[in-house]
């Protein structure tokens, strides 16, 4: 389990109506992929072994590093939303930022997914270095998620975040199990010089591992499973290393 410094008790069903609804004036299907993967370099900084990093919106202050190119543009919709939410009640950028998400992936057809709020945000930048690197093969990114409390199922699910946007599985504004089933089809082997436009050379790597192989072959035949094993880990990552305020 990942330490939760304060966990706030509950949160006004007001208050967290104003906060989706924020976020919903000011999305569309086109802006949903790069939200979230806002959410997910927001926390996924996190890691078990020191307690660093997490869902802490320090993702404001580290826009400048490489891996988070073009993330400016999606922090940039969600000042707008703030700006609105905050003339009626405060939000942190970690619960902003962990609702946006969230928010994403149910309005391009995905699971509902509930976000518990209360998260306070950090004042520095996370340590550099504890992103996921696109590179890696499947032996390196199971070690990395391990590090950060999750299971190659985990892994493997979150990842089926890259169905939406436009890594070329499927359409790039519907949330479904397509990342799955292209994954399987291998269709990068046989597309000439489209292979690049299809997926991460981290994606591709799943394929060739038989642990992991075993858990897309699962939700490639089962889209409610993968949307409930999404669901139960997004909500992890969200809570990773975040700290509550007392309520």
């Amino acid at each position: 389990m990942f330490p939760q410094h304060h966990i706030a008790k509950a949160v006004d069903v007001g208050e967290a109506s104003i906060l989706h609804n924020g976020v919903r004036n000011f999305m569309s299907k086109a802006k949903a992929a790069g939200l979230l993967r806002l959410a997910f370099h927001d926390a996924g900084t996190f890691d078990l072994d020191d307690k660093s990093g997490g869902m802490n919106g320090s993702i404001v202050y580290e826009l400048d590093r490489p891996e988070n190119a073009g993330l400016n543009k999606s922090l940039k919709v969600l000042e707008k939303a703030k700006m609105e939410i905050e003339k009626i009640q405060q939000v942190s950028w970690a619960d902003l930022i962990a609702v946006a998400g969230a928010e994403a992936v149910s309005l391009c057809g995905g699971p509902v997914i509930p976000v518990q709020l209360g998260r306070l945000d950090a004042r520095t930048p996370d340590p550099q270095g504890k992103l996921p690197q696109e590179t890696l093969d499947a032996s390196g990114l199971k070690k990395c998620f391990l590090k950060k409390g999750f299971s190659t199922q985990e892994l493997v699910a979150l990842s089926g975040a890259h169905t939406i946007g436009n890594k070329g599985f499927g359409s790039p504004v519907v949330f479904d199990n397509a990342y799955f089933n292209i994954l399987l089809e291998k269709t990068w082997t046989s597309s000439g010089g489209m292979s690049s436009m299809i997926g991460l050379p981290s994606d591709r790597a799943l394929a060739e591992d038989e642990e992991c192989l075993r858990w897309i072959k699962i939700y490639a035949g089962d889209q409610a499973k993968f949307f409930n094993d999404f669901r139960n880990a997004y909500i992890k990552l969200v809570n990773s290393g975040a700290s509550w305020r007392i309520v």
